[in-house]
């Protein structure tokens, strides 16, 4: 047999709870990396990443990306139901000691973290909703969890819209690349709307403060990565996540915005280098 490219890329798909799960992977030897991306992306965002070689798996959660968009009736979009789901998935797949990338909403994966903090060897944080006091939800979440006003604002978006918004998390304001906008908007259906709006009108601020309330118990090295330019989370919660994860550094990229990596590529190698 063959054995795997070190850096080739498998796509893959699971079944759990009658779920179709799309996810991506790197097979190898050592702690694989799990991949864990935000609203309104997937597994996409971390191609950069994993083509630099290394195990590492990355899952387009229910509602986003190539998974299934299960009705909210039946499928909890909370962030502890979308933690628990990640964490069974993980355990399905035989993942146990790993490192973890979270970006964005990829935070919830932090809940089973802490429950489980043995089996995370090394973390690294970039630009994430924090789970800490004193977070108060961006001009656009607020949208999103205002009942009606969401549920407009969704079903009349379109790409020139969401392209137009997009720029305001840019370090600079520019336009977000072309094909950045299309990986998005490729996947945002009807079915992603309902998710956006379950989640957020789930995270209260006292329920993001109570889930983030063992993040000490993370003791692995920590790197908390953050564009300084974020128009939606203050850089203020990078230092208080340095200083709530014990064994931890904060690195500022300077002049980038929400996704750091889109505004300064160097982040990419910042990342990877501190996984290896």
């Amino acid at each position: 047999m063959v054995p795997p490219v070190a850096g080739a890329i498998e796509e893959a798909e699971l079944v759990l709870d009658g779920v179709r799960v799309f996810y991506r992977r790197v097979p190898g030897e050592g702690t694989p990396t799990v991949y864990c991306h935000g609203n309104p992306t997937h597994t996409e965002d971390w191609l950069p990443f994993m083509e630099r070689g290394g195990p590492a798996i990355a899952i387009d959660m229910p509602g986003w990306g190539r998974s299934d968009r299960p009705d909210p009736a039946r499928f909890d979009y909370s962030m502890y139901g979308l933690s628990a789901f990640l964490e069974r998935c993980l355990d399905e797949l035989g993942i146990e000691r790993r490192k973890m990338v979270v970006h964005d909403w990829g935070v919830l994966a932090l809940i089973g973290a802490q429950r489980r903090p043995e089996l995370v060897e090394r973390l690294v944080v970039v630009n994430v909703v924090p789970l800490l006091p004193g977070y108060r939800w961006h001009w656009v979440a607020q949208i999103w969890r205002r009942r009606l006003l969401g549920e407009i604002v969704n079903a009349t978006a379109t790409r020139t819209s969401m392209a137009l918004t997009m720029r305001q998390a840019r370090g600079d304001r520019s336009p977000m690349p072309e094909e950045f906008v299309d990986m998005v908007w490729n996947h945002w259906d009807r079915g992603t709307s309902r998710a956006v709006l379950s989640l957020y009108r789930h995270a209260d601020p006292d329920r993001l403060a109570a889930a983030g309330k063992d993040l000490g118990k993370l003791t692995c090295p920590s790197l908390v990565l953050w564009g300084d330019r974020d128009p939606f989370i203050p850089t203020r919660f990078a230092g208080d996540l340095a200083s709530a994860l014990p064994n931890s550094r904060l690195e500022l990229v300077e002049g980038a915005g929400h996704w750091p990596w889109i505004d300064v590529p160097a982040a990419i190698d910042r990342v990877v280098d501190f996984l290896e």
